[in-house]
């Protein structure tokens, strides 16, 4: 079986999953490569795992390039001459759809949809596009109920299958958070919530922001710690009422994120949208309890492990963490049962095990039927 992924993002959660993925393949004897932008740290993990790296330079959102990049990748898969081609995320699945036209088995994977990350007139055409494309995907993978379902309401009629994302809870698992604390250079005492994602306005770091002083009000003594950078970093750092109080530290990003999932009381998820968000799943296999608005496959991934408010409530949001904060019995208990919950339904091997069965489904031969 040969299989190229394709995907724009090459930092955070898209760029985690198409890695996990790929070398999950590659140890079923497959032979996997990745299409990416050159730069960043996906195609710098793909090579020291010894997963080969098609350079795709390829910007986030659609524009004037985007029928240089179109052209660019169709000539890089028909190099290639994959069995089965895997996008990822709305980019690689413009560009890739476009280039392939159906013409070699394709998986598209949005990881949340393009149409939820626009407003009027534009969502509308990504809608449309989405239905339009469908002729060109054999098959849909969606991350989450939600993600799916929001599919099916904009008219995509693909063939689809729900695969949860995963983590690794052998690497990711609860741990002394005074030890953490310490490693980190964090008061060792001090109640904490932790915020870890891009600082972008669809992760919503700023309604985590505007709720935090109704936290300070409940518990003076709180400290919050954004671990992340990305194009809203500097306007929210100086121009949110709450971006310079003394009890916020601006991290910036770390590669290595359990750290602050161990040092944390409480893991807060303020997005305004998500497919499946890997940080609620990583902080509850680090043990700790996640405080989330109600966006796509939060539901689903935190359940009753923690603290799903509705979206944009950002009174409801300060509530729900000041209790955290103040009660580290029922944090506790949280972070047990999140624990357990992510053992039994989120593990890695799960996510991967379901898509290469998926892949041998769609090339039963082991090559392109």
């Amino acid at each position: 079986m040969k299989v190229v992924h394709v995907t724009q993002p090459v930092e955070a959660g898209v760029a985690a999953v198409v890695l996990h993925l790929a070398v999950a393949q590659r140890d079923l004897g497959w032979s996997v490569g990745i299409a990416c932008p050159p730069s960043g740290w996906l195609p710098e993990r793909a090579r020291a795992a010894g997963i080969p790296v098609h350079p795709w330079p390829a910007t986030r959102g659609p524009g004037p390039g985007t029928l240089a990049e179109t052209t660019a990748l169709r000539r890089l898969l028909t190099a290639a001459a994959p069995d089965l081609v895997h996008l990822h995320s709305s980019k690689a699945g413009l560009a890739g759809r476009l280039a392939l036209r159906g013409g070699r088995p394709t998986i598209f994977q949005p990881h949340l949809w393009s149409f939820q990350t626009a407003d009027g007139p534009l969502a509308l055409a990504c809608s449309r596009w989405e239905r339009l494309a469908s002729r060109w995907t054999h098959h849909l993978v969606c991350v989450s109920d939600d993600e799916l379902a929001a599919g099916r309401a904009a008219g995509v009629t693909t063939d689809a299958e729900v695969v949860c994302n995963g983590v690794d809870t052998t690497h990711l698992r609860p741990g002394d958070r005074a030890a953490a604390r310490r490693r980190l250079g964090l008061p060792a005492d001090a109640p904490t919530a932790v915020c870890v994602g891009r600082l972008a306005h669809l992760k919503g770091q700023d309604q985590l922001l505007s709720a935090w002083p109704s936290v300070l009000a409940e518990v003076p003594d709180a400290r919050l710690l954004l671990v992340g950078d990305g194009p809203m970093g500097a306007a929210w750092r100086t121009g949110h009422p709450a971006g310079g109080h003394a009890s916020v530290r601006w991290w910036g990003h770390s590669p290595a994120p359990a750290d602050f999932y161990t040092a944390a009381d409480v893991v807060v998820v303020p997005s305004r949208a998500e497919g499946m968000a890997l940080v609620p799943l990583e902080a509850m296999a680090c043990g700790r309890p996640v405080v989330a608005f109600d966006v796509g496959g939060v539901r689903q991934s935190v359940a009753a492990p923690g603290a799903v408010v509705p979206a944009g409530d950002t009174g409801a949001l300060a509530a729900a963490v000041a209790r955290r904060l103040t009660d580290p019995a029922l944090a506790a208990a949280e972070g047990c049962r999140g624990r357990q919950r992510v053992e039994h339904l989120f593990s890695l091997d799960r996510m991967t095990d379901q898509v290469a069965t998926l892949v041998d489904k769609l090339v039963p031969s082991g090559g392109t039927p």
